[in-house]
């Protein structure tokens, strides 16, 4: 097995499944190359990692390879590099390309907290003219139901984890359809994507614990996979560990 299997190996525990797919093999190892050079204090750094780093960099062949710059097959050295890492520095590496990732495709307007629907009219606006790469989660609830005011609030922490997602809610009385949201099937979520509704979720507690967070609903929306994946961006907690 050579030393690049074996980073690219490493480095696709780490990454986002649609990046590796894009980038291909030694997309990855070019990539890690680069980011290596851009993240790294090389005045801190022994002369002979220095020097590696420098070779890395040159787009000239070097003399003892018939292929130079970022192109070239990898080296024993870098390998050793790349073992060194820790996990929050490969943790920061798959930050780095996931939001490169956000910036190179289009995932649709950004959204701050949760959108309070008035009427049904506002509910019918909001899923057939969203953008369509939006996902759209509405929370049905009337106030004094179990588990309701538990959703709403757990529905406020997840638009700060996912802000491209529309977090909305609306009681049940002003859907101008109530006779269709009794009690007993509430708290209820619905998710819409480009007009179609992809989860219709009545009485969603009865899939929850008792007692339930934002994680909780979280890890239940993700199991039908209707989350993208959550958002890195510049400023993020590093130590940030992903929810599965």
């Amino acid at each position: 097995m050579t030393t690049e299997t074996i980073l690219v190996g490493i480095l696709a525990l780490w990454l986002p499944a649609s990046h590796y797919e894009q980038h291909g093999p030694k997309g990855v190892i070019n990539d890690w190359r680069k980011f290596k050079l851009e993240s790294m204090d090389q005045e801190a750094l022994p002369p002979s990692k220095r020097e590696l780093l420098r070779q890395m960099s040159s787009p000239h062949k070097p003399r003892d390879s018939c292929v130079g710059g970022f192109n070239r097959k990898m080296s024993a050295q870098e390998y050793e590099l790349i073992k060194e890492d820790d996990e929050k520095s490969l943790r920061k590496y798959r930050k780095h390309c996931m939001q490169e990732m956000h910036e190179r495709l289009s995932f649709g307007p950004k959204f701050e907290g949760v959108y309070d629907l008035d009427s049904g009219e506002d509910f019918l606006e909001v899923i057939e003219k969203e953008h369509q790469l939006t996902v759209v989660v509405v929370h049905i609830y009337k106030d004094g139901v179990q588990g309701c005011e538990a959703l709403n609030s757990c529905m406020d922490c997840l638009t700060t984890e996912y802000p491209s997602v529309k977090f909305c809610r609306i009681s049940a009385a002003a859907t101008g359809a109530c006779e269709r949201f009794p009690d007993d099937v509430l708290p209820a979520l619905l998710v819409y994507k480009a007009g179609e509704l992809l989860g219709n979720f009545l009485a969603v507690t009865q899939h929850l614990s008792e007692e339930f967070f934002a994680t909780d609903v979280e890890a239940f929306l993700n199991e039908y996979g209707l989350l993208p994946e959550k958002e890195c961006g510049p400023g993020a907690d590093e130590d940030e560990a992903d929810v599965e």
